[in-house]
């Protein structure tokens, strides 16, 4: 059996985009996990994460190792501590996303269940996301067309 620990530097994913600065390691996979996903992160002080989104086929279970990330979830805002544990249901109430507002660096790992196909939405932005095994694409929602568009 493989071994990982969740408090090294072995990172394989470095994101960096204006505002959203992460490292990310699926640990899942390289512990050959088929039904299971877990993914470590850490995020620097000062800076945000995925943006806000929700899940229709997978939820998933945060566990925060070490800082004090800021939650936003439907009901509000709210700060974590090391080993607050929070359940991200299927569907709208799931929806979440994560920040660092402290001096610290914020580690976290994140487990989801492995449903494919999955869509994924983006209330903020209006977007879709259309995820397989395969491959995956981003929409914005306002582009939908109806159901017999371009059919015979």
């Amino acid at each position: 059996m493989q071994v990982f620990n969740v408090f090294g530097e072995d990172w394989e994913y470095e994101y960096e985009r204006p505002g959203r600065v992460f490292r990310d390691t699926p640990i899942g996979p390289r512990l050959g996990a088929e039904l299971l996903g877990a993914s470590l992160y850490e995020v620097p002080p000062r800076t945000g994460f995925w943006p806000y989104h929700f899940h229709h086929a997978n939820e998933e279970l945060l566990i925060v190792l070490a800082g004090t990330p800021t939650l936003r979830e439907p009901a509000g805002e709210r700060a974590l501590a090391p080993g607050d544990c929070v359940l991200f249901p299927r569907g709208p109430d799931g929806a979440h996303t994560l920040r660092n507002d402290s001096d610290e660096p914020a580690r976290l790992i994140i487990f989801s269940t492995l449903i494919w196909p999955e869509i994924v939405t983006y209330p903020d932005s209006g977007k879709v996301g259309a995820r397989s095994e395969w491959t995956r694409g981003n929409f914005l929602e306002e582009s939908t067309v109806d159901y017999w568009e371009g059919e015979d």
